[in-house]
């Protein structure tokens, strides 16, 4: 590089830290500048004045960027652009969430994303400024990569780990606490596993927006994670200890709905286990989350709101009441007659005993979604307790035909 190559490089360096390497860029572009992780946690920021917006000093007090911020970013296509691409972004202010105006680069090795470089900016930024910012992003990227590489020595050791735990092969309590301490996973409090299956294996491109979400998420921690095939297999903690199961069952139902809607993604399923206080039982939660995903596939319906294996209720016990019911070779007598009707009528009386206990005997949510008038609908209950000689006001005779019927939809 010739005299004046490097005058147009002040990055050369050497930097000690990477809170020297923000001041150089922010002293050089002239505007406070903060250098973050891939899932949006400071590792650096420069000094400033008092002329900076209340993103960045809530982001700062925080050590992260706020929630609301990072979603806004999203809505505004702002973090599409920086996972797409490794050039500068120009971001108007988005004055909702104290956001000023901003310019932002990704740091990339390859294709995984380290981190960002922000700047705040109040100007319009010349393209010899932005050029600044990306030969700051040269730099910064090598700073991360050294972090990264005091990391990568304990990452497989890390991940074999987690399958000893979620197969079961690892059951010493004591030989877990020592390997959790080793790569530095924190097992106390109530765990469990988040299983998300795509339809098609994740790809690495996938996996950036989808790990970068996780992290953002205000519902849970993510202690650790990894991929099989086409699922994404994650050990989570709530966030907070008030109401556990809400938070991991909203964090499943929004993150399903996120991805899908953000990224395109069809039949994304989620599914959740039970949170245990053992980490032993990390291969039980394993296996209620895949439990979970199986009854999703079989009875996508009913099962199309259930995201976690406390709301599978009678569906926890399915399997086990349709072996048995095929190995006594029982025949629930008022389904045969329903059935033998319909065949022989043409009706649709199955359908509409089916619908009804769907809802919950909701005579006006059952009509809807069966197009018909509540009248209707009521004629044709007093039509199938006559043909059944069944007792439609008895629970109990109500939940045997519900499982019966979800039992005959097995056999087809």
């Amino acid at each position: 590089m010739d005299k004046s190559s490097e005058q147009l490089d002040p990055f050369k360096g050497p930097f000690q830290s990477l809170e020297e390497l923000a001041d150089a860029i922010s002293e050089t572009i002239g505007c406070p500048i903060t250098i973050e992780d891939a899932n949006h946690r400071i590792l650096a920021y420069s000094t400033h004045d008092d002329d900076v917006d209340p993103a960045r000093m809530a982001t700062i007090m925080r050590r992260k960027v706020p929630d609301n911020v990072i979603k806004s970013l999203w809505k505004n296509g702002v973090i599409p652009k920086l996972f797409d691409s490794d050039e500068p972004v120009i971001i108007p202010a988005i004055a909702e969430v104290g956001l000023g105006k901003r310019v932002a680069i990704s740091v990339w090795k390859n294709d995984e994303i380290l981190g960002f470089i922000w700047g705040q900016v109040t100007w319009d930024i010349t393209d010899e400024e932005l050029d600044f910012f990306r030969k700051a992003g040269k730099v910064v990227k090598n700073q991360m990569l050294s972090l990264k590489i005091r990391k990568k020595a304990g990452e497989e050791g890390h991940k074999d780990f987690f399958w000893q735990l979620l197969t079961g092969h690892l059951k010493d309590r004591g030989k877990i606490d020592s390997l959790s301490d080793k790569y530095h996973l924190s097992m106390n409090g109530s765990t469990g596993i988040v299983v998300f299956e795509f339809p098609e294996e994740i790809q690495q491109s996938l996996e950036r927006h989808v790990n970068y979400y996780i992290q953002a998420s205000s519902y849970i921690k993510l202690i650790t994670s990894t991929t099989d095939e086409n699922q994404l297999i994650l050990l989570v903690r709530p966030f907070h200890d008030e109401g556990p199961a809400r938070q991991i069952k909203d964090f499943v139902r929004d993150f399903v709905e996120e991805i899908s809607s953000r990224l395109g993604v069809p039949e994304l399923k989620g599914a959740a286990g039970t949170l245990y206080r053992s980490p032993v039982s990390i291969r039980d939660s394993y296996k209620e989350a895949l439990y979970v995903l199986s009854i999703k596939d079989r009875f996508k319906y009913e099962a199309s709101g259930i995201y976690t294996y406390q709301e599978l209720g009678i569906f926890q016990f399915i399997d086990e009441l349709y072996e048995k019911r095929v190995r006594d070779g029982y025949q629930n007598y008022h389904l045969e007659k329903l059935m033998e009707y319909d065949r022989k009528h043409h009706s649709q009386l199955l359908e509409t005993i089916d619908m009804y206990l769907r809802y919950d005997c909701n005579v006006n949510e059952a009509s809807k979604a069966l197009h018909v008038h509540a009248n209707t609908l009521n004629y044709r209950l007093k039509r199938i307790g006559e043909i059944t000689e069944m007792d439609l006001k008895d629970p109990n005779q109500k939940m045997t035909l519900y499982l019966d019927l979800k039992i005959e939809q097995m056999k087809k």
